[in-house]
């Protein structure tokens, strides 16, 4: 059932309540159900020889790593396409970690853009090296 009897936001804020992180987890489901049926489209339309997913970047994540403190760090993020390497969990904590911008400045040189800083950036996103 993804039906939710009160908004997102106010279900973030869910302080452990098993009714609210319920319906938090429906609606989070619902949304990678929708994001997988997105990707999968995106991979099973071809042009030039390539995947539309290989030519495009689809990035999805939160602004919050937990919305019920309003912590944001720790930030869970989906990245998918753009030719880099996927189909893997890189995990990063205090002392193995980048900033987010980092990522955003691989992406940007990917769709050609001569960069190398964005934001707070400082370098690269390591682990998504090119595909070969």
């Amino acid at each position: 059932d993804t039906t939710a009897a009160d908004g997102y936001h106010n279900l973030s804020h869910h302080g452990r309540s098993a009714a609210k992180l319920a319906q938090l987890r429906a609606i989070d489901e619902l949304h990678i159900k929708n994001l997988g049926v997105l990707l999968n489209g995106l991979k099973s339309t071809k042009e030039n020889g390539e995947s539309l997913l290989d030519r495009t970047m689809v990035l999805y994540g939160s602004n919050l790593g937990n919305a019920n403190t309003h912590e944001n760090t720790n930030l869970p993020t989906l990245f998918a396409g753009g030719g880099f390497r996927h189909g893997q969990h890189l995990v990063f904590d205090a002392q193995k970690n980048y900033p987010m911008p980092n990522l955003f400045v691989s992406m940007l040189q990917r769709m050609g853009i001569e960069t190398d800083n964005f934001a707070s950036s400082t370098g690269t996103f390591r682990g998504l090296e090119m595909q070969g």
